[in-house]
């Protein structure tokens, strides 16, 4: 037999598992909070929805492979795809704004480092059919919110911000052309990562040395006020940076403002997105990207037939994971059980078995041993079972109506009537 789960993939131990569900909780609360639905599909989808999108060669990092019936499928590796089908088969039914989220596993085959492996579970939230800056703004708050639901500040994530129209008039505005822009682009997006002679590397043959200083140029460029300062030598620049001003603004207007880095360095790599775009990072700059998105108008379109103006984000539990432990320390799974129960005696097995039956009915988490065993180590078990108290019955508790009631933790103990037990006492 195996000793360990495939490379890149994750056994969920109880207390690893009750991160997870901590970390599921958190995204779904946000999501609700915001008036976000939730949807899903399948996590098998024809390969073909995934090759319209982003050619033959994203074949070589799915899990693809022809099933039974002849079918060429592959394990999902993103969601946008199947939200645009969904859309698509409904998009005239549906109310718009579209605010739906998922939280989906998805799968890549792909070189693992550290906060990416070959599957993983990814918060994602997006809009349909709002082409405003307060949906862009509103996206980005929902991914701070999730931050700050985790106890997180500003000294410990940022929401980097920019925009693609922007990029490009400051880029066209310096003399580029449209064919130059995607090799633009590349140097921008890897400026920060990469050693000093490497955009060359990046642009190839498709910029010259002039262009790729210009572009380094913009690159450096943080802050709303030299952004517009930038555009405001550009024909056309103060409508062009409008949306990303009044995003920016909204959040500010929300309370968030501590949050936002306007920042241009951030593109995102892939070239459907179209306009705002945001990375979420630790302020160590530790970690890989928390989450990023953007808007991403027509690719609806392209992919499911339906032009409507959307955007969305993606985060992911992995890096979310590692964060956490990094800026929270070990997290203390929450408690699972309100209470064990401890018989003194075998005869006082039944009445135990009773209050346990009942507690349960009444939403009350309790566990017992399935053995009878001395009072000693049942304390041991209910301690190692992570219970807050201990419920303990005997013969003279039983006369009485009662039950002792043992605080694990402090070490204190009462004596309390099983009625009241009964009667929302755990709550």
């Amino acid at each position: 037999m195996q000793g360990q789960a495939l490379p890149g993939f994750r056994d969920f131990y109880p207390e690893e598992l009750a991160l997870r569900n901590t970390i599921f909780a958190t995204w779904r609360d946000v999501a609700r909070r915001y008036g976000f639905q939730e949807y899903d599909g399948p996590p098998l989808e024809p390969l073909e929805l995934y090759t319209a999108k982003s050619g033959e060669e994203i074949v070589q990092q799915l899990y693809a492979f022809d099933d039974k019936g002849g079918r060429k499928v592959a394990l999902r590796p993103e969601m946008t795809p199947t939200l645009a089908r969904m859309v698509s088969a409904r998009a005239q039914a549906l109310k718009k704004p579209i605010r739906w989220y998922s939280m989906p596993q998805l799968f890549r085959y792909e070189r693992q480092q550290r906060g990416r492996l070959r599957e993983h579970f990814q918060l994602n939230m997006d809009i349909i059919g709002e082409a405003g800056p307060l949906a862009d703004a509103e996206l980005i708050a929902a991914a701070v919110d999730v931050m700050r639901a985790f106890g997180l500040g500003p000294g410990d994530v940022k929401a980097r911000v920019s925009d693609r129209r922007v990029l490009r008039a400051l880029l066209q505005g310096q003399g580029l052309a449209d064919a130059q822009l995607p090799a633009a682009f590349a140097v921008i997006d890897k400026a920060e990562r990469q050693r000093a002679d490497a955009p060359a590397e990046v642009a190839g043959e498709r910029l010259g040395k002039r262009e790729v200083n210009l572009a380094l140029e913009v690159a450096r460029l943080r802050g709303v006020d030299a952004v517009r300062a930038a555009l405001g030598k550009v024909k056309g620049g103060d409508e062009v940076g409008q949306p990303l001003t009044d995003a920016v603004d909204a959040l500010a207007a929300m309370g968030l403002g501590d949050f936002v880095e306007v920042d241009l360095t951030i593109v995102r790599g892939l070239a459907y997105y179209t306009g705002i775009v945001f990375e979420l990072f630790d302020t160590g700059k530790e970690l890989r990207a928390i989450c990023g998105g953007g808007r991403y108008d027509g690719l609806l379109k392209a992919l499911g037939g339906i032009d409507l103006p959307a955007l969305g984000f993606g985060m992911g539990d992995v890096v979310l994971a590692e964060l956490l432990r990094t800026r929270k320390g070990s997290l203390e799974a929450p408690g699972q059980l309100d209470a064990f129960l401890i018989p003194v005696s075998g005869e006082d097995m039944a009445p135990v078995l009773k209050l346990a039956h009942e507690l349960r009915d009444r939403g009350v988490a309790v566990e017992y041993g399935l053995r009878h065993a001395a009072i000693r180590k049942q304390l041991e078990l209910a301690v190692a079972r992570g219970a807050p108290r201990a419920v303990i019955v005997g013969p003279d508790e039983r006369r009485a109506n009662v039950a002792v009631v043992r605080d694990l933790k402090a070490g204190t103990e009462e004596r309390v009537p099983l009625a009241k037990l009964l009667d929302g006492f755990f709550r």
